[in-house]
């Protein structure tokens, strides 16, 4: 299993973050990138450990059409959650497993810092360059933190 690891400072407080990435996800995603994905399904469970989402995207996203995601941890705790891809997206892109594993921590009032963890394996004729395998996630929370800054109540 091959690990990219990152850190970001994200401008917000945690539980704030923390419910738009874990507890809010499925409502939250469609909201912060509606040019990718359209909806997220809860499939089973009830958005905690084990839930399965089902991400549909856009008609315009070229060779992707879903992902099937499983949440394999949730931790709200300490603040972690990680979510492993079981059918489509990433899987349908060289990738023969991808796993997400985000960690909140809390470094002032007002701001939070993500440690993110993406631990993935590639098939025999998939050629990936270090690095690539973030940049999803990366935009993701990118998007996210301006999302919240615009729509706090």
């Amino acid at each position: 299993m091959k690990e990219e690891i990152a850190q970001v400072t994200i401008y917000l407080p945690i539980k704030d973050l923390w419910k738009a990435m874990a507890s809010d996800l499925r409502h939250v995603v469609p909201k912060v990138l509606p040019d990718i994905v359209t909806e997220v399904e809860l499939l089973e469970g009830d958005g905690g450990y084990g839930s399965m989402l089902l991400f549909k995207f856009c008609p315009d996203i070229p060779k992707v059409r879903y992902q099937l995601e499983k949440i394999v941890e949730y931790d709200e705790s300490v603040y972690q959650i990680a979510l492993e891809i079981l059918e489509g997206g990433h899987l349908d892109h060289g990738f023969s497993s991808y796993t997400t594993v985000f960690k909140l921590t809390q470094v002032s009032e007002l701001e939070t810092l993500i440690n993110i963890k993406v631990l993935y394996e590639t098939k025999p004729e998939h050629n990936h360059i270090p690095g690539d395998t973030i940049k999803a996630t990366f935009r993701y929370i990118n998007s996210l933190e301006k999302y919240l800054l615009n729509n706090e109540d």
